[in-house]
């Protein structure tokens, strides 16, 4: 897990870590006694910027628990997350771009933060969430075109761009779109924990490996010409490929 260190003790004495090393003797005895750590204990560090660290957490969390038995499968615990970010910063773009899609509505009462604090804004985005697994996921859309086309603005589409890329919805909005959203449901995903299967393989009816196959249907397989024809899909490969 990126982010994540580990340091234990061995009942003999002996460290073990996944950056020991990195450290002096001396120095990883002040990590030990600084943290507490006795023979047969176990420290786990988490260093990253924000949102890698917090998802190690998570990860490691879930981990500990089910590894402990700490976990009560026998019953369901049922939540909603709200409140998640409209944006979030990219540092490989170098800019904000949507946590979830440029089409969701913004909390009414953050819309005074879009010109000022974009990271502030949050998204009228939900998830439900079944013991720690995620079941679906929705938002409310936006459904007013000047409100959808700064969005876009914010994006760092231009004026242009927006309305060759999606003028058909900013027109659409003029003519009184209502208030909309959805909600995608994993029913597989509520299979999958009501018959505590480990995997969705073990619940879908064609699970596929990890190389995309599915052996139920002997997939991928070659196309007919015909069918290539009709969704006018042309090969061009060298007779060695």
């Amino acid at each position: 897990v990126k982010g994540l260190a580990w340091l234990s003790v061995q009942e003999d004495g002996t460290i073990r870590s996944s950056f020991a090393k990195f450290f002096a003797e001396e120095k990883l005895q002040e990590l030990m006694k600084a943290l507490g750590v006795e023979p047969g204990d176990i420290a786990f560090l988490i260093a990253d910027k924000k949102p890698v660290a917090l998802t190690a957490l998570g990860q490691l969390r879930v981990r500990v628990a089910r590894d402990l038995n700490l976990i009560d499968t026998s019953k369901y615990n049922l939540f909603w997350v709200v409140e998640f970010p409209l944006m979030e910063w990219n540092e490989d773009a170098g800019r904000y771009v949507s946590a979830h899609h440029p089409f969701t509505m913004p909390m009414e009462e953050d819309f005074h933060l879009l010109d000022t604090q974009l990271s502030a804004v949050r998204a009228k985005s939900y998830d439900l969430v079944l013991n720690g697994v995620e079941m679906g996921s929705g938002s409310i859309r936006i459904h007013a075109s000047d409100l959808q086309e700064k969005m876009f603005g914010l994006l760092g589409f231009t004026h242009e761009e927006a309305w060759r890329r999606f003028g058909f919805l900013l027109e659409a909005f003029k003519y009184g779109t209502p208030p909309h959203g959805g909600f995608a449901f994993g029913v597989d995903r509520l299979i999958m924990m009501l018959t505590n299967s480990e995997s969705l393989r073990d619940v879908i009816a064609f699970p596929k490996m990890q190389n995309a196959s599915c052996l139920m249907m002997s997939t991928p397989d070659e196309v007919a010409p015909e069918q290539l024809e009709l969704l006018h899909i042309r090969f061009d490969l060298d007779d060695a490929e």
